[in-house]
């Protein structure tokens, strides 16, 4: 189609404006192409080397079809080339290629004499066919090739230069090797000027894509950009583009440009008109793009002031929930206050208000203030140990501390109070328990409120409470265990927090502040520590805290 319809539409063959069956003249067409083409195949049989292989008549095929290479990368990725290179290119290829292949093979038929491949024509040595320039060392087609690509590649880079190519060249080479610079569609830049119907082109697109195809296509096309074509005469460039490109798609593209061009009255544009349109041109992409970078930059920052804004509620939120967490806590402390000063308050009134009271209750009620004052002693020195914590301005002495040795002494110290109420508390220690980097006084805290509080939730008389010692990887674990009543998982979530505490309140309140375990989980984190607990209801519990080996580095 690309070889035969631009010749039948400039030669009048078939003329796109009026009726036929151009299918049937297509198809005759190549008919007779397959005719002429094996009508010269037979020639070439009887007048070369009937003996020579299929290949060697297939490599010298292949040299012929290489002449096409130049011309064709050369369109696509240079735009300095012009038609006439490409002609002299072509020209000149295959006559070189003509003269070293298959002139010289006929000599086995007496085509040409032996003289001729021997000496060269009129015995002019270097113009020997297979020995062109004296060039040897090649076999006939590696020659044939070098020497038919070196003179096309020649003339078409040497015609190309001396030549100015035309504004229609110039805007084909822009389409073909900026193609990926452009959109498939409406973006694509088409240098056109002239005058053409909507009639006169749906007349030529019946001809070869059918009244109800052409219909439809350009109904869809015309829905696409919002034309309506029955109430348009003239069609612009787009459509005029748009129907070479249906063409195309049928008959090819050169000959889909020569129909256009038959139907049309195209004007021609001279090159300042050509450089005036793809600048402007450019100047609207480059106005795209900007628009198109300004839109990514908004979106940008639409996003940062989203995420800011995002930031800035969690951050009022937690504002709100650290405000609400102030106001509990000094609600909580004065609650805790209150208590021990009511009761020392009020054994202190009956005291002053009965002399005459025996000794023995005397001596009660000096012990239950006694008592009191320790506790609002404890509660205070908790509060403001607490807030030295959180506010990272407590005190730490490091050193080097051997934990067998700090666990030994927790539990003597806790000795007294498990023998009050008859529980039991053993030790174990798995394997070497190496030295560590801590706070002795800090850490002998965390364990005495933990063997505290096993021992206070354990039953009386059966209690067990256990110190299990083990080293995992490069950090050391403390177990400390009890066969009390377990924690539910509700309490499991609220222990840790300030003034929390777990068990059954139908037991009553448990004895405490509820500062202990906040406090230590603030101390073995300050190590690089976690402290957590695992229980289950009628299981006893388990608090476990690490405290990693590499703790020097704090020394």
């Amino acid at each position: 189609n690309d070889l035969a319809m631009p010749l039948l539409l400039k030669f009048r063959v078939v003329r796109p404006g009026q009726r036929g069956d151009y299918g049937g003249v297509l198809l005759s067409v190549r008919r007779v192409t397959i005719v002429v083409i094996m009508v010269l195949g037979y020639i070439y049989f009887r007048v070369t080397d009937t003996t020579a292989s299929l290949v060697s008549i297939g490599l010298i095929s292949f040299a012929a079809v290489a002449q096409f290479a130049p011309a064709f990368l050369g369109g696509i990725y240079w735009k300095g080339g012009t038609r006439l290179g490409a002609l002299a290119g072509l020209v000149g290829g295959f006559v070189v290629w003509a003269y070293t292949l298959p002139l010289a093979a006929t000599h086995s038929i007496g085509g040409v004499p032996d003289s001729f491949l021997a000496s060269g024509p009129w015995g002019i040595g270097w113009l020997r066919p297979y020995n062109l320039f004296n060039l040897t060392g090649m076999d006939p087609v590696s020659h044939s090739l070098f020497w038919s690509l070196f003179v096309n590649i020649g003339a078409y880079v040497g015609v190309s230069l001396l030549s100015r190519p035309s504004a229609l060249e110039q805007s084909q080479a822009s389409r073909f090797i900026n193609a990926f610079t452009y959109a498939p569609e409406g973006d694509a830049v088409f240098l056109w000027r002239g005058t053409a119907t909507v009639d006169d082109l749906r007349a030529m697109l019946e001809r070869f894509l059918g009244a109800s195809r052409t219909a439809r296509l350009l109904t869809d096309y015309g829905r696409s950009r919002g034309v309506d074509w029955s109430a348009t005469h003239l069609a612009d460039a787009e459509l005029v583009q748009h129907a070479e490109r249906l063409l195309a798609g049928v008959m090819g593209t050169a000959s889909a440009r020569v129909a256009i061009a038959s139907v049309v009255e195209e004007e021609s544009l001279t090159i300042d008109e050509v450089l005036r349109m793809l600048d402007e041109t450019s100047q609207v992409r480059a106005y795209s793009r900007q628009l198109e970078q300004r839109t990514r930059q908004l979106e940008q920052k639409s996003r940062e002031l989203e995420a800011a804004t995002a930031e800035l509620r969690a951050a009022n939120e937690r504002l709100q929930e650290l405000d609400r967490m102030k106001d509990d806590f000094i609600s909580t402390v004065t609650h805790e206050l209150r208590t021990p000063l009511t009761s020392i308050r009020a054994f202190s009134e009956i005291l002053h208000d009965n002399p005459d009271l025996d000794v023995k209750r005397r001596v009660h009620f000096l012990d239950i203030i006694l008592k009191e004052s320790e506790r609002l002693t404890r509660l205070i020195n908790q509060v403001l140990d607490l807030a030295k914590l959180e506010a990272g301005a407590a005190e730490w002495n490091t050193t080097e501390v051997d934990l067998r040795v700090l666990v030994d002494e927790s539990i003597v110290a806790a000795s007294p109070m498990a023998q009050e109420k008859g529980v039991a508390i053993h030790a174990h220690f798995d394997g070497d328990v190496p030295s560590i980097w801590v706070d002795r006084d800090r850490i002998m805290q965390v364990m005495l409120n933990l063997l505290s509080n096993a021992v206070k939730f354990s039953p009386a008389g059966s209690g067990l409470v256990q110190v299990i010692v083990t080293r995992a990887d490069d950090v050391l674990q403390v177990d400390v265990s009890d066969n009390g009543p377990g924690i539910s998982a509700e309490d499991q979530a609220i222990i840790f927090d300030k003034f929390r505490q777990g068990g059954d309140q139908s037991r009553g309140r448990p004895q405490g502040t509820g500062l202990g375990l906040p406090i230590s989980a603030q101390i073995v984190s300050h190590f690089g520590g976690s402290l957590w607990v695992e229980s289950a209801p009628d299981a006893g519990a388990t608090f476990s805290f690490t405290l990693p080996l590499a703790s020097e580095s704090r020394r």
